[in-house]
């Protein structure tokens, strides 16, 4: 893949990503006091949205630490080979995943042994 391109697309990704973790660190203006006493089910609501609120930005900053990774790798002059192989990860793969770092085969191989 072209430098520029992949500089273009991990930008546009980074700012992607900077943006919704500012949402998600963003205080709630919902006008919900948590104090007030609440039905059991409200309060298990609002402690689910918490817990799935807290996964999406943990996902999001795994996202930003990979995208950083891959800044890195195109400086070093390596973006676009496998971290694994070595081999070349197909353009289509990153222009859908800049951040990645593995063929899509290599990839299935490390999800499945993790």
């Amino acid at each position: 893949m072209d430098e520029t391109r992949a500089r273009e697309l991990l930008a546009r990704e980074r700012r992607r990503v900077e943006r919704a973790l500012a949402q998600a660190a963003a205080p709630d203006d919902s006008g919900e006091l948590s104090l007030v006493d609440q039905h059991p089910a409200d309060y298990g609501t609002e402690l689910f949205d918490r817990q799935l609120e807290s996964s999406m930005a943990d996902r999001l900053r795994e996202e930003l630490d990979a995208i950083e990774r891959a800044e890195k790798r195109l400086a070093d002059g390596t973006y676009g080979l496998s971290v694994e192989s070595g081999r070349p990860i197909p353009d289509e793969r990153l222009e859908s995943i800049p951040w990645a770092e593995r063929t899509a085969d290599e990839q299935g191989r490390y999800e499945r042994s993790v």
